[in-house]
């Protein structure tokens, strides 16, 4: 018999320590702060014993760091200089921007492609970037033109001066990514002031480590496509973050057909693999961001393989509701 979907499915990390117990501050109280940040809000919910002056300004400054150094929507970013580079050149990288790129394009490979953060040419022509939005699909030969522009292969890193060459015409976009980063940045900014018990969020993108007062867990749904009926899937979040990425969430219409935001890098065009969203939870947000945009990319069949082969934890949901977990996400099932 069917399960109720109303009724969710609860997930357990299998690496919840007695340490968080142990350490719990029974006598806290969960401070709230949050803002605006990539076209979206953050928050955060830290258990402290009093008020937390400049915590909030401190996070966000490190958010306002992120995107100065890797938005395309800012000129001046350190990512839209590296896109302005003539064929050749190098450009020294912030330690940051650096450690994203040099991770996306480890997990570029480990996609064999389904994840690339040099798809920025084909993520503008389909107007999904910066520029002005699309009404209609691209020709052929835009497509061509911006698919010679793509490689993750082409791009040279020099790990000791912390240093990428432009090969000529590439424009990085670490949009599927660099959120992620963030996300990692503000948890780890809390872990070094001693804060043992948060959950951070950008834009649903979320860390949580240690536990609440009570003594219960940061739990959290997994994100869900709208109007589809799939039962919850409810995470203890201990330790570990969740990223979802979805075809619902930016596309646009044409002569009867929707064109949605997630861009198969290897074709050039907007993925129709009937999956609608993908949750992957992982110990850093920065993998679990980019492993998101790959496994969706790849579709149900080669992404559950794959998330098998790399021990992904991550859950699939199809257009018609259907879902499936890679084995290491069904591993946490309680």
């Amino acid at each position: 018999m069917p399960s109720d979907p109303a009724e969710p499915r609860i997930l357990i990390p299998q690496n919840l320590s007695p340490n968080a117990i142990a350490s719990r501050l029974a006598d806290g109280r969960i401070v709230a702060i949050g803002g605006r940040t990539m076209g979206t809000t953050w928050s955060a919910k830290i258990v402290a014993k009093g008020e937390l002056p400049g915590v909030e300004a401190a996070l966000q400054a490190l958010l306002d760091r992120v995107v100065d150094e890797m938005s395309n929507w800012e000129a001046a970013s350190n990512v839209s200089r590296f896109n302005r580079l003539a064929a050749g050149q190098w450009q020294t990288l912030p330690p940051d921007f650096f450690t994203v790129l040099r991770r996306g394009l480890e997990i570029a490979a480990a996609s064999h492609g389904a994840f690339d953060p040099t798809a920025g040419a084909l993520v503008d022509m389909w107007g999904f970037g910066p520029a002005p939005a699309r009404l209609e699909p691209p020709a052929d030969a835009e497509i061509a033109t911006a698919l010679a522009a793509t490689g993750y292969r082409r791009i040279e890193l020099d790990v000791h001066a912390r240093r990428a060459r432009q090969p000529g015409g590439v424009s990085l976009d670490l949009s599927g990514i660099a959120k992620g980063y963030a996300v990692d940045l503000l948890a780890d900014f809390l872990r070094e002031r001693g804060h043992r018990h948060f959950l951070v969020e950008v834009g649903g993108e979320l860390v949580g480590d240690g536990i609440l007062p009570d003594g219960q867990p940061w739990w959290v749904d997994l994100e869900a496509p709208p109007g589809l009926r799939v039962a919850p899937a409810r995470i203890a979040l201990h330790g570990l973050a969740v990223a979802t990425t979805g075809d619902y969430r930016r596309f646009f219409d044409h002569a009867g057909r929707r064109y949605a935001h997630s861009i198969d890098p290897r074709t050039g065009q907007p993925v129709e693999n009937g999956v609608a969203a993908v949750s992957v939870v992982y110990r850093r947000c920065m993998d679990a961001d980019a492993w998101a945009t790959a496994l969706a990319v790849l579709g149900m069949e080669a992404g559950m393989t794959l998330a098998t082969e790399q021990g992904v934890a991550a859950r699939f949901i199809t257009n018609e509701g259907g879902e499936a977990f890679s084995p290491a996400l069904a591993a946490m099932l309680d």
